[in-house]
């Protein structure tokens, strides 16, 4: 394996250049999707490679549960550095594991209270709360997706306003918005180096919601004016995994966005353009990432098979 198994603990850098471009060259929904999947993508190889790294360190500590061939000189040649990395892997990889196992089980324990919350109420796609904390996030699964308002945010904003909001929240819906915010978390936390992407990925899910709201509604001043009110007022979603109209986070640049034309929908950027080098930079990345797991993989295999006695 050599250094190759090192590889995908780093190689998410790649991707930093297209998660700053991003906002800037690509629709919101392109964009999205296409940092969601080289999250996905690098937390994977990144994490098989540190389960690869921690079966030469587990071999190496006295009563491990691991066959003794394990333990022997070729297979902790197969990693460089083996008796240190071998044994850093460990609580490393433990970690990655608790903290997405937290992370699900938050996400699952917002949602079930959400949902008893509004146990009460008529199950239509809105639920309006009497509540004096302003607030609108969207909340899916149950027996159907609803979108959640208190009466202090509705009471801010004017009619069109309101519109916009609704339409903004059911985007989030229909779009499957929480997935996208679930996976780059999770990603993000199996690999640290892919934090940007998962703040790209907050924003761009927003703006994704703000372009499908301007065409609902058929202003993108209205939908500006919207945010702008609610961000004032509103305390946003009650989780990171979940859509909230008035998110916490670059607030002006949406509103910017919105009062600029409407973004160019592109399937994939031109090399000759800014944004193409950096996407062509994260895709090989993502490809090498990709190529080094499996071959770690693969190489790991066919070695403790040959140490383990039959």
């Amino acid at each position: 394996m050599g250094v190759f198994v090192f590889l995908p603990l780093v190689l998410p850098l790649t991707a930093w250049p297209v998660a700053r471009l991003a906002e800037q060259h690509l629709h919101p929904r392109i964009a999205t999707r296409l940092l969601t999947a080289l999250s996905a993508a690098m937390a994977l190889c990144s994490t098989l490679c540190l389960g690869l790294v921690m079966v030469v360190g587990t071999a190496q500590l006295p009563g491990n549960p691991l066959p003794d061939g394990w333990s022997d000189p070729e297979v902790r040649a197969a990693v460089p550095l083996d008796e240190v990395a071998g044994k850093v892997a460990i609580p490393a990889l433990l970690a990655v594991l608790a903290a997405c196992a937290r992370a699900l089980w938050r996400h699952g324990r917002v949602r079930r209270r959400a949902h008893r919350a509004l146990a009460g109420l008529p199950g239509t796609g809105v639920a309006v709360l009497p509540d004096s904390v302003p607030y609108a996030y969207a909340l899916p699964g149950g027996r159907r997706d609803r979108v959640v308002v208190t009466t202090a945010l509705l009471e801010c904003l004017e009619p069109a306003e309101r519109r916009a909001l609704f339409a903004h929240e059911r985007a989030h819906l229909a779009a499957r918005h929480h997935r996208f915010l679930l996976a780059v978390q999770l990603a993000s936390l199996a690999n640290p180096l892919l934090r940007p992407l998962r703040t790209a990925v907050s924003y761009m899910a927003e703006r994704w919601a703000d372009e499908e709201a301007a065409q609902a509604v058929g202003s993108r001043r209205t939908v500006a004016r919207a945010i702008g009110k609610a961000a004032l007022v509103s305390r946003g979603a009650p989780s990171l995994t979940l859509a909230g109209f008035a998110a916490p986070g670059p607030v002006p640049r949406r509103v910017a966005a919105l009062l600029a034309p409407a973004p160019v929908v592109r399937s994939w950027p031109s090399v000759f353009t800014e944004m193409g080098p950096a996407a062509w930079s994260a895709a090989a990345g993502t490809a090498v990432s990709a190529m080094s797991s499996a071959n770690s993989a693969v190489t790991m295999l066919f070695i403790l098979h040959a140490a383990t006695p039959l």
